[in-house]
């Protein structure tokens, strides 16, 4: 009896194709739906990798161009009002609020440094949005994938209890096809939840160093324009 049972069993086709048709319509959703997370969880990372390197390469030639001793109105009029970079935009928007911190009189008007530090704090603030959008997803799946690949291997040994039940035998050719259908649930939720997981740790530091070099050069550029709005005010 039991050379038969593992005869039937090796009859069976156990490729992960043949394990997702056999499976019932919950398991196939639940597969799909990790699947599809684990897909699109991995075009965020490609993608984010891509983002973050243009970041640090345009964040660099920038604070270059910076330091490199151009007279600020130069360098943002290069810029123009459209700059390319995050860095570029938190001066741009840093430069136009201190411009428009003067009347036409030349005459300073009061709270230009409050106005400045907002202006760029806004500037900031788009542009962590921007470094982190598509990190949450990679949280969410790192920490639901395992669960909603557990749903789907115990509701797959459910029905293998169930066909066991019917059957009236717990041969091999019984038990083996929903054991395997099901504990592929469970595969494909660790599949999508560990690169998640870790990438999203990789990613969320890489975001954090980049938004951290721009925040010291924003405060770096509004210590200069405060000076500047200091000379100018007890010149005048």
């Amino acid at each position: 009896m039991v050379s038969e049972d593992a005869s039937t069993v090796q009859q069976l086709d156990f490729s992960l194709m043949a394990l997702f048709i056999r499976a019932t319509l919950t398991v196939k959703l639940v597969m799909l739906i990790l699947l599809l997370s684990s897909v699109w969880s991995w075009s965020i990372i490609i993608q984010k990798f891509f983002d973050y390197s243009k970041a640090k390469r345009e964040t660099k030639y920038f604070q270059d161009a910076f330091w490199s001793g151009e007279p600020l109105e130069e360098l943002s009029e290069r810029l123009g009002l459209e700059p390319k970079g995050d860095s570029e935009r938190v001066f741009v928007a840093g430069m136009t609020e201190w411009r428009r911190s003067y009347r036409p009189d030349g005459e300073l008007i009061t709270g230009a440094h409050a106005r400045i530090d907002r202006s760029m704090n806004v500037a900031l603030t788009r542009a962590s949005d921007k470094l982190n959008s598509g990190l949450y997803f990679l949280a969410t799946v790192g920490s639901t994938a395992p669960f909603v690949g557990l749903f789907g291997t115990v509701w797959g040994i459910k029905n293998a209890f169930e066909e066991i039940a019917l059957q009236q035998s717990t041969n091999l050719a019984v038990v083996a096809p929903g054991i395997a259908e099901a504990l592929l649930a469970t595969a494909l939720g660790l599949l999508a939840a560990i690169p998640a997981v870790i990438f999203y740790n990789k990613l969320s530091g890489d975001s954090d160093r980049i938004i951290a070099e721009q925040e010291s050069f924003a405060d770096e550029f509004l210590l200069i324009l405060s000076r500047q709005l200091e000379s100018n005010g007890r010149r005048d």
